[in-house]
């Protein structure tokens, strides 16, 4: 799992999805918890020097964990089928959360698939900081991935590889709303929803 953290790190790194000391991933483990130590780099990472926590997200070993732990413990906490969670700052999605109206309309299937008809914004508040917790936790309740406003995206997934997958899909649904933004795009119908969900 501690090599899966890092390739897959490594691997959103190169394509952009993070940049510098940006983004954090977490794994639930049968005793505990793996995740990205705090200013770390995900296309750098050392598998030795992940984290680990205990069930109540102590630190055991490892480098201290991602200040944005509240984040993670919100949606393990949240949603019992939580197997591993990604929070990213990637470009287009980010630029979204920005927006007077952060609006990542359903206009793929693939987005409805992976993420359900919408994704939530949560209220902006300071990295690191633990009243995102609650907030967090009340949109993960429904909701497998949520955008923090003027911040970046938190994903969960039933594996590290779905919640990378379920990140990545974001950005480019995210990429995809900004591009039409202008251009009047057609979403799907809430026929066409009802059928993917």
């Amino acid at each position: 799992m501690r090599q899966q953290i890092v390739e897959l790190g490594a691997s959103l790194f190169a394509r952009g999805y993070s940049v510098g000391n940006a983004g954090n991933i977490s794994v639930r483990l049968p005793d505990g918890y793996l995740m990205t130590p705090t200013n770390s780099c995900l296309g750098r990472l050392d598998p030795a020097r992940l984290s680990r926590l205990d069930l109540d997200f102590r630190h055991l070993d490892g480098d201290p964990p991602s200040k944005e732990i509240y984040v993670h413990r919100a949606y393990y906490q949240a949603r019992s089928e939580a197997a591993a969670v990604v929070h990213l700052h990637s470009t287009y999605a980010t630029a979204i959360s920005c927006l007077p109206d952060p609006t990542i309309p359903p206009l793929t299937p693939y987005f409805v698939m992976r993420l359900g008809p919408q994704v939530p914004v949560v209220p902006y508040r300071r990295p690191g900081d633990p009243a995102l917790e609650p907030d967090v936790a009340k949109a993960a309740a429904t909701a497998r991935g949520v955008l923090l406003a003027n911040h970046g995206t938190v994903v969960s997934g039933h594996s590290l590889a779905d919640a990378v997958a379920s990140a990545e899909e974001v950005e480019e649904a995210a990429k995809l709303a900004l591009t039409l933004r202008h251009l009047d795009p057609r979403p799907l119908s809430p026929d066409q929803l009802r059928e993917l969900v």
